[in-house]
């Protein structure tokens, strides 16, 4: 299964990265932290085209805010998809209207401590036989005084470590 998600780096004075909060009744990837993106369409032009959609059905993100930089080499999951990060720059200014439906919340975290890879954790887990390990990037949000725990990890920080690895090469 093809896909695509878009890696919005917001153009703030210290650049962050978008991110959303999947809803808890989604068939798959319930609650999770993620890129805004999704299954390609027949009519998507390419992997861009997948993610400008995705993005602005999930988020209501205008793509004249949006300026792709390029793709991330593919990400394929556990669960069999074949994911392309498209990253992008995105100019201040725009407005979000998420999509209730599959987005419980939209946040920023600074590409600062994404890049950092002190804060790239190695996770495993052994069950029946079988060893699995992913990354992990445990964030605090500090919004109106009160501070939101994000644990990202799987898929997103896989493709968040590609990425730091390529801008580190």
């Amino acid at each position: 299964m093809h896909a695509s998600v878009l890696v919005p780096i917001v153009m703030r004075e210290h650049p962050t990265v978008l991110l959303t909060e999947r809803t808890m009744h989604l068939s798959t990837h319930s609650g999770q932290i993620a890129f805004p993106g999704g299954r390609a369409d027949e009519d998507d032009a390419d992997a861009s085209a997948t993610a400008l959609r995705e993005a602005q059905e999930e988020l209501g993100l205008d793509p004249a805010f949006v300026q792709i930089l390029g793709v991330l080499p593919h990400y394929v999951t556990g669960s069999a998809f074949i994911i392309t990060p498209v990253v992008a720059l995105v100019q201040t200014g725009f407005t979000l209207t998420p999509n209730a439906d599959e987005v419980a919340d939209v946040f920023e975290v600074p590409l600062e401590f994404l890049m950092n890879p002190a804060h790239h954790q190695r996770q495993a887990f052994e069950s029946e036989g079988i060893r699995r390990e992913w990354f992990s990037m445990p964030y605090q949000d500090h919004i109106n005084g009160h501070i939101t725990q994000r644990f990202i990890w799987g898929a997103t920080a896989g493709m968040l470590r590609n990425f730091y690895r390529l801008l580190s090469a």
